[in-house]
């Protein structure tokens, strides 16, 4: 990890972050466009990656619960630290909230000071669908044109969009368990130009599609994808297995397939190979990005980027949404931290008197008693 030689002088930094909020970066993606944003994202992480030994680099800190899980994502290159709360919570849409929440924040290392505090519920819904589209283009065979999407929750338009203008797909075929999620997606996706195919089981779906994407999101031990559903040179993204005790894929899966992973540490712990051995063979994303590792070894071969979510991809977006927000005029100043005067006397900010703004050479000399 590279460190800075140089300390920022007083002017060049605010402790006055930027606050992003939901709004504002709803308002953003639609000023810059839901494309123009995944591209964007998607080269702030291709560029991230390629840099990978930079990075301070750790697997997200957990709190499980019965009802769900809350992470703390931390990493940084050395001039930039970031960190992401994020939760995954499947029955909150009951009680009317979201199964992710998420906020972000990025931070100068020299100073510890904070630049921007970011919602990252959309956010994440972006960086997510742009990693899995990124890790296709890399992996899935050229003109792969038909995904099965199984899974048409709050994720779903957002996968289906990336890999669309991304990849080039046409064509969609859904299936969740929840006939209600479908028929939202059909009606967000209806003017998207996609062919949209509803299937009654994830097997009919998956039959005949080059990419399948599964994004389920109920915390427990699935198999969504089963190996009889295979087909040559399929790519499986599998991105709701996040978390211990969550999978998506059979385990013969992952046995008839090359498997690539974001940060292998973390994945091994929360993605579908938690299933197998400690020493399965994985590629971790970055190398075939790099072309020290290769990705796809045959038309035949059938590849599965087995996604969990990586700190690295949520510092490349925060970067991207606040570059943009900045470009745009969107966000406002949050006054996070305590304005004074004379940084070491913080006491003095619950004094109505201006006591804090006397200058250090000017306040009273203290004299020791016996």
């Amino acid at each position: 990890m590279k460190h800075p030689q140089n300390t920022p002088s007083k002017a060049s930094f605010s402790t006055m972050p930027l606050y992003l909020s939901a709004p504002a970066a709803v308002a953003l993606v639609r000023r810059k466009g839901l494309k123009n944003c995944i591209s964007g994202i998607a080269e702030h992480i291709r560029a991230d990656f390629l840099r990978w030994p930079d990075f301070d680099k750790t697997a997200r800190v957990a709190h499980h619960s019965p009802h769900g899980v809350i992470e703390l994502m931390p990493i940084s290159d050395g001039t930039t630290y970031s960190f992401k709360y994020v939760n995954g919570h499947p029955q909150n849409t009951v009680i009317g909230l979201s199964t992710v929440m998420a906020f972000g924040v990025l931070a100068d290392v020299a100073t510890g000071a904070p630049t921007l505090l970011s919602e990252l519920t959309l956010t994440t819904a972006l960086r997510t669908a742009t990693t899995s589209a990124l890790a296709a283009q890399t992996l899935a065979r050229p003109g792969s044109r038909v995904m099965a999407l199984i899974g048409n929750g709050a994720q779903s338009e957002f996968q289906a969009i990336a890999f669309q203008h991304l990849l080039g797909i046409d064509t969609l075929r859904l299936f969740d368990i929840d006939p209600q999620a479908t028929a939202k997606l059909v009606a967000n996706l209806s003017g998207s130009g996609l062919t949209l195919q509803v299937c009654a089981s994830t097997a009919q779906a998956v039959q005949g599609a080059d990419i399948v994407t599964t994004v389920t999101a109920d915390k427990a031990c699935a198999t969504i994808v089963t190996a009889d559903m295979l087909a040559p040179g399929m790519h499986i993204n599998a991105v709701g297995g996040d978390c211990p005790g969550k999978t998506e894929l059979d385990a013969d899966v992952l046995q008839a397939a090359k498997v690539f992973v974001e940060f292998t540490p973390q994945t091994r712990i929360e993605g579908d190979i938690q299933q197998m051995s400690a020493d399965f063979a994985v590629t971790e994303l970055w190398e075939v990005l790099h072309g020290s590792r290769t990705g796809r070894d045959s038309d035949a071969q059938i590849t599965v980027f087995d996604s969990v979510g990586f700190a690295l991809e949520d510092f490349s977006a925060l970067r991207f949404m606040h570059t943009e927000a900045l470009a745009w005029g969107l966000g406002e100043r949050l006054n996070l931290i305590p304005q004074m005067a004379n940084p070491k006397n913080l006491f003095g900010t619950l004094l109505d008197s201006p006591l804090q703004a006397v200058p250090l050479h000017r306040q009273p000399r203290l004299v020791a008693t016996a």
